[in-house]
């Protein structure tokens, strides 16, 4: 890629007038940082914000979480989706308290090892915690580089390449702006190239293919499992549903096998817990002083 002084040049002037104001980018905590990545995933920004400073009222450090049953957690996930993230959480706050001190790892293999924990989550809580010089790859960033280089890239060629372009000493703010860089300007349908502040480096504009891949995309919810199982947890957020409840509860009152099915799997998750009568959250305590399975 020519010119890469002047494409970081570019991307940082353009970032910082361009920046949102979020506000997990008003902290260097790594466990509010953590929070905020694994709240984010798959989850618009303006339904994160206002869980996002309820948790962490409710659970400002890995101890406090740690503390709650399992159930305290979910409960406080509502409205997010993909509430098997609340488990992870709480496991992580588990294993941080009880073997780390209280402290997350400052290493991205540390914090890889973490349960839920991704190469992707790792490298954005070593940036934006620790302003570590890492690229930080998503969708949108794996779609900048590729219509920058101007051809697709597997994920190892994005990482690499991202990595390269981190202006030494000025990771936090280069991510951040490629962050909104793809969501405001070079979006994955109709960007608005004329309005990109690095369009004279990009090897895409123009062009009627994109090299960037769409991401894949889910099946059907409606009527899906994923259906079921929200509106499962939803209910369990409330109170017990009894076995006699629990298909309706679901959504298919024809389909209790289903339902059953399911909502066994919730349990084999961690979300639910079932008595032999009823299903509610679980209510696990975090003071055994073992590591979580």
């Amino acid at each position: 890629m020519r010119d890469v002084d002047g494409l970081r040049a570019a991307i940082l002037e353009w970032g910082a007038a361009a920046r949102r104001d979020l506000p997990w980018r008003r902290t260097r905590d790594p466990w509010a940082i953590l929070v905020s990545e694994l709240m984010l995933q798959q989850t618009q920004v303006a339904r994160v914000v206002p869980r996002y400073r309820e948790l962490l009222e409710r659970f400002p450090t890995p101890a406090h979480c740690a503390a709650a049953p399992v159930a305290a957690v979910i409960e406080a996930w509502a409205g997010l989706g993909y509430n098997r993230r609340a488990v992870s959480l709480h496991r992580i706050a588990r294993i941080v308290t009880i073997e780390h001190g209280g402290r997350l790892p400052a290493t991205i293999a540390g914090l890889e090892a973490l349960p839920g924990v991704g190469p992707y989550t790792a490298r954005a809580v070593m940036t934006f915690a620790h302003e570590t010089d890492v690229g930080v790859v998503d969708t949108n960033v794996t779609r900048l580089l590729a219509r920058w280089r101007g051809g697709p890239l597997t994920p190892r060629e994005a990482q690499e390449l991202a990595d390269q372009l981190v202006p030494p000493g000025r990771a936090w703010a280069w991510n951040q702006a490629l962050f909104d860089l793809g969501s405001a300007i070079c979006t994955s349908r109709d960007p608005v190239c004329g309005l990109c502040p690095v369009r004279t480096f990009c090897a895409w504009q123009g062009r009627d293919a994109d090299p960037a891949p769409g991401s894949t995309r889910q099946g059907r919810f409606e009527g899906s499992d994923r259906q079921g199982r929200g509106r499962l947890v939803e209910a369990l957020r409330a109170g017990p549903v009894t076995d006699g409840r629990l298909a309706e509860v679901m959504g298919w009152p024809g389909d209790p096998a289903r339902a059953l099915r399911v909502a066994r799997a919730l349990v084999a998750e961690g979300l639910a817990s079932h008595d032999g009568t009823r299903w509610e959250l679980p209510e696990v305590a975090s003071h055994d002083g073992a590591r979580p399975a």
